[in-house]
């Protein structure tokens, strides 16, 4: 019964944070016009009066840093052009986008952090502390 009870709650229906709630997907079936998609699947919408803008991202957790650049300045009013229509120059030096990954397995650990090796070489100006 646990399991049923904690599998209904971590459902679309009541989470925000896996997906679209029930409420975002009602309102965005009703005012929502799609205006384009991005290379990860994220879907972008404006309201049909022009007035509001919102991402539906595709699978995994709602998380800001997975809007590519492009569409972030459209999504915050910097550009009202649609990335889809006149997208971006590409400089030669940029790299790909990449979500934040803090908190997940691929996060980056510096070499001397607790969660790399834990041990870091010493140096001349190592930390000493104050003793009474």
């Amino acid at each position: 019964m646990a399991g049923l009870v904690s599998k209904v709650f971590s459902s679309p229906l009541f989470t925000w944070w896996n997906s679209a709630s029930f409420g975002t997907l009602l309102f965005t079936s009703r005012k929502g016009k799609k205006v384009g998609e991005d290379d990860q699947g994220n879907i972008y919408y404006q309201q049909k009066d022009g007035h509001r803008r919102w991402v539906i991202y595709k699978n995994g957790p709602v998380e800001a840093s997975r809007v590519p650049a492009e569409w972030h300045g459209w999504l915050h009013y910097t550009s009202d052009e649609l990335p889809s229509e006149t997208p971006l120059k590409v400089k030669d030096w940029e790299k790909d986008h990449q979500p934040n990954l803090t908190g997940s397995t691929a996060a980056y650990f510096p070499s001397g952090s607790e969660q790399a090796d834990g041990k870091r070489a010493a140096t001349a100006s190592d930390y000493e502390a104050w003793r009474p």
